[in-house]
């Protein structure tokens, strides 16, 4: 299952990474708890909307860019995880035959 506070957390690390920023400057920036900042970061809290905009301020990155990089990372995992499809025929007679 995909769990969007995990996909969130990575696209906010690989931002603060990218800045060469660390997990105390941009929680002292946002006025943000280190230790809740993260535990965001790493998918085990939830992040408020007030709360991410507090950490996507503090990152200079606008939250629509991180909500949209986000949203492609969870669309990303689930084309991978996604079942296959089989062709079993005509869906009538799969479902007569199981019920006969």
């Amino acid at each position: 299952m995909i769990l969007l506070r995990h996909e969130l957390g990575e696209v906010l690390r690989e931002r603060r990474q990218e800045q060469g920023r660390t997990l105390r400057d941009v929680a002292a920036a946002g006025a943000v708890s280190l230790g809740y900042l993260s535990e965001v970061e790493r998918g085990v809290k939830e992040a408020s909307s007030e709360l991410l905009g507090a950490i996507c301020e503090a990152l200079d990155i606008p939250m629509s860019v991180v909500l949209d990089e986000t949203a492609q990372r969870v669309a990303r995992v689930e084309s991978i995880t996604a079942p296959v499809s089989l062709p079993v025929g005509d869906r009538a007679s799969v479902v007569s035959a199981s019920a006969a």
